[in-house]
């Protein structure tokens, strides 16, 4: 018997069905950074903080350099590490320095998705009116630990789909769990509260 292959749902967004209970999750999208078999990393791409992206990067002393991120919130990304930032963006293109693009100091590739950097210099790039085109700023992140995720998706807690960047990036804010949704033909209205076994 070969060994069964780990679940790796990297680069995919977790949709939260109607019966999760925990408020921090209650009509998320997550999207996953990474996920191996000793747990997973992702962001909630959908709950909007009462602070944009402006407001945050004055507490950081620079002031933004992006007429087309002023009103951009900064979202909750999760529960864990609610005071560091997180920043999600689209993945640096090879030489592109003379656009003032240049790699960061603290940042991790997401297979077949984006980028996701911690390091305080993507910050300085936007400040500068440079950086990713595309970005989303979490405070915080989701994790879960060795085969947490794992039990919650057996509970039903959670659908899955390929990540949609344009989701991420291009759809208001509160068309995200909707249009998540129909990714997989499936609309709100459609889900249950009660977990389906068969």
């Amino acid at each position: 018997m070969s060994e069964p292959v780990p679940m790796n749902l990297t680069n995919h967004f977790l949709i939260a069905m109607p019966g999760m209970e925990d408020s921090s999750f209650t009509k998320s999208v997550v999207y996953l950074c990474e996920h191996t078999e000793k747990g997973a990393l992702g962001l909630i791409i959908n709950k909007p903080s009462e602070i944009n992206l402006q407001s945050l990067l004055a507490k950081v002393d620079l002031s933004l350099g992006r007429d087309d991120l002023t009103d951009e919130p900064v979202f909750q990304g999760g529960p864990v590490q609610t005071e560091r930032g997180f920043v999600l963006h689209d993945p640096m293109r090879a030489g592109t320095e003379e656009d003032g693009e240049t790699a960061y100091a603290s940042t991790m590739q997401i297979p077949g998705g984006l980028e996701m950097t911690t390091s305080k210099d993507v910050l300085e790039a936007l400040s500068e009116g440079v950086g990713p085109r595309r970005v989303l700023v979490t405070l915080g992140y989701a994790a879960w630990g060795e085969g947490q995720l794992e039990t919650e998706l057996a509970e039903n807690a959670w659908i899955t789909v390929n990540a949609d960047s344009a989701i991420i990036f291009d759809t208001p804010v509160d068309e995200r769990y909707d249009r998540a949704l129909s990714l997989l033909g499936l609309q709100s209205w459609m889900l249950t509260h009660q977990a389906g076994h068969a």
